[in-house]
């Protein structure tokens, strides 16, 4: 709980390339009901046209809009911003607001977002990742997939992919785009929308603790992965990999070690994360449900679960992944295994665990 009395905002991230909608999507929702507590952060106060609901400026850096939400440009420090926010909130010193949207430029990798609201300290405590919504041009997405590697990123990183300016472009053209964008992110919800026109409840609560234990299926998205390997090469077409993206699900029969966990992250992130554009999963380790989170070279703490969404105890991770295909990651499933052996006096070396670590660290070569 925060100093106002009400949990943590939600912040989700509005991406994708340029002309895609981005500013047409953040003018309807704004005009929502159910949004009225919102915050906004943009890169670059210009690159919006908000001009018609701006009323009044409470600081050289915020914007109080008609609908009584605050705007943030970004002209330097994000988390400079989020903490000059979470102050006026705490002081009262703007109207409350319970969710933040930040809209990035169109040429943005949604990483160094990511990376300061799950890791930097300031930050963390006051705020919790909700989605990243990508925007995809429905009229001209595909040419820019293929030429583009930040449309592609932005793509695979997204929780919900909005394909817009559906009204514009030939139905044959967003059947092909979506079948594209399935293959390349399988566990992201795909909605076609107009003129920025969709029901907010879509687009926001995809965060694990909104979904709960009861709805982690919808989360984690095990079978849309399975369903995308499938038809991966149908849906992109001949000789096309989209710069290497791929995505795949991995279960594993036996349970995992508390060690094994630890040291399969750690190993992963600092040696395979480059490569690693997202992965979630639910474990069993060691008999309990512990659900797991990477971006990168960034990795959520783990959460232990108090129950089991359902019948099934096998581990389940789904990835999303470039230049490193599903064989490459089956090689460093044995780290998950990995037993560091008795306890041991406090700063003692044991040679056998140190030999049981290389035998599996070598696999994420």
């Amino acid at each position: 709980m925060t100093a106002a009395g009400v949990e943590r905002p939600a912040v989700s991230i509005i991406t994708g390339y340029l002309g895609s909608g981005k500013t047409t999507l953040l003018n309807r929702l704004l005009r929502a009901p159910a949004l009225a507590n919102t915050a906004v952060i943009i890169n670059e106060f210009g690159e919006i046209a908000l001009d018609h609901l701006l009323v009044a400026a409470p600081s050289e850096n915020m914007v109080l809009l008609a609908n009584g939400c605050i705007c943030c440009a970004v002209r330097g420090d994000l988390v400079g911003t989020l903490g000059e926010l979470a102050e006026k909130r705490k002081r009262g010193d703007t109207p409350p607001f319970d969710r933040i949207l930040i809209e990035t430029t169109g040429l943005a990798d949604p990483v160094p977002v990511l990376q300061t609201l799950i890791t930097d300290p300031e930050v963390g405590p006051r705020y919790r990742l909700d989605a990243v919504l990508t925007l995809v041009d429905g009229v001209h997405g595909a040419a820019q997939l293929d030429a583009h590697r930040e449309a592609i990123k932005q793509a695979a990183l997204a929780d919900r992919l909005l394909i817009t300016k559906c009204d514009l472009a030939p139905g044959e053209s967003i059947t092909a785009l979506e079948r594209r964008l399935a293959a390349l992110n399988p566990g992201a919800q795909r909605y076609r929308i107009a003129r920025g026109e969709i029901a907010p409840e879509d687009l926001f609560g995809v965060a694990l603790e909104d979904c709960g234990t009861k709805n982690l299926t919808r989360w984690l998205q095990p079978e849309a992965y399975l369903a995308a390997g499938a038809h991966r090469g149908r849906y992109l077409g001949k000789g096309r990999h989209d710069d290497g993206i791929d995505a795949f699900s991995v279960h594993l029969d036996r349970p995992v070690t508390r060690a094994g966990l630890v040291t399969w992250l750690h190993l992963l992130a600092s040696l395979r994360g480059a490569n690693l554009l997202r992965m979630k999963g639910l474990l069993n380790v060691e008999g309990r449900p512990v659900t797991v989170h990477a971006v990168q070279t960034l990795i959520d703490e783990p959460v232990a679960l108090e129950r089991w969404p359902d019948e099934e105890r096998r581990s389940r991770l789904v990835f999303i992944t470039r230049d490193m295909a599903r064989a490459d990651i089956e090689r460093t499933l044995d780290a998950l295994g990995f037993d560091a052996g008795g306890p041991q006096e406090s700063g003692a070396f044991d040679p056998r665990a140190y030999e049981r670590f290389v035998a599996v660290a070598k696999n994420f070569r």
